[in-house]
């Protein structure tokens, strides 16, 4: 059976292997999981930015379980590291992600496809603190569409497509498609990618705000990482602040989200960092960060 693109999301995944078990009756690259498949996720530093590979280019960077795990894992690396300020998620070989392996599926091991933590790829619910960049060197269909928004940052290649053609197998995605879209470009278009299936052109995904570049698939990476050199140069609890008043209180009222922007933002200035940003730029110097 193919590698497939049929995404089913955090409790979708489980629901699904449930009703199929009852119809049968100086930067070094390491795994970060062990397993069978220890090398399905890779993760290497390059200064402050952790980069996290998805290494099954053989099944298309489908999501199987150890993937699942291993993206988890890498994730964690990320988070509990004081010394890594940024990430970056791409894919080894021709696709970035094809979605759901519908070979653990069909084995009955669909619910292994998410984490307790994570969701549908150990990623698309994670609570994070840090900015996650998004390097997509091919179409992102399906869960490999789930996977890219759930990034804070997208590059993208030139010509490539995405979307959700799940209903065309009357299947419906819940690995974030349906929940996030609208918010991110819109109800309209997002109606559109979810009840006919077709995927979009990436240029239309520029123009309505979900891609933050655009560029050859040759130079993806090297955008996304130059992306996040970007931020790492600026001080890490001041990126870290204002993602949180961003992501964190989108959902929130606007009187609410001004109170948690002040709760968030004034510690940030009683810090070593905010002594430093402004001495630097009067001496006319790189600022040296501490996190602190």
């Amino acid at each position: 059976m193919a590698h497939g693109t049929a995404t089913l999301g955090n409790h979708g995944y489980a629901r699904f292997a449930q009703t199929a078990d009852c119809k049968r009756s100086g930067s070094a690259i390491r795994p970060t999981a062990m397993s069978d498949a220890a090398n399905v996720v890779l993760t290497e530093v390059k200064d402050r930015v952790l980069v996290i590979r998805l290494n099954r280019a053989e099944a298309r960077n489908a999501v199987s379980g150890d993937v699942a795990k291993g993206m988890e894992a890498a994730l964690d690396e990320l988070e509990g590291n004081d010394q890594l300020w940024a990430g970056v998620l791409a894919a080894n070989g021709p696709t970035f992600c094809a979605g759901a392996d519908l070979k653990w599926i069909a084995s009955g091991r669909a619910a292994e496809l998410s984490t307790e933590r994570g969701g549908f790829a150990g990623l698309v619910r994670r609570k994070r603190t840090k900015p996650l960049i998004g390097a997509v060197h091919s179409d992102a269909l399906a869960g490999g569409f789930e996977i890219a928004i759930a990034c804070d940052l997208l590059v993208a290649a030139e010509g490539s497509k995405f979307g959700l053609p799940e209903v065309k197998r009357s299947l419906v995605a819940l690995a974030g498609g349906l929940v996030e879209l609208p918010r991110l470009i819109g109800e309209k278009l997002a109606l559109e990618l979810a009840l006919t299936g077709d995927p979009f052109p990436v240029e239309r995904l520029y123009q309505a705000g979900l891609v933050n570049r655009v560029t050859p698939a040759d130079k993806v990476f090297d955008e996304a990482m130059a992306l996040a050199v970007r931020i790492t140069q600026a001080g890490p609890l001041a990126v870290k602040a204002s993602r949180e008043i961003i992501v964190g209180g989108r959902d929130l009222p606007s009187e609410e989200r001004w109170q948690r922007s002040f709760e968030l933002g004034w510690p940030v200035f009683a810090s070593e960092d905010a002594q430093e940003g402004p001495r630097a730029f009067i001496e006319k110097r790189a600022p040296a960060w501490k996190g602190r």
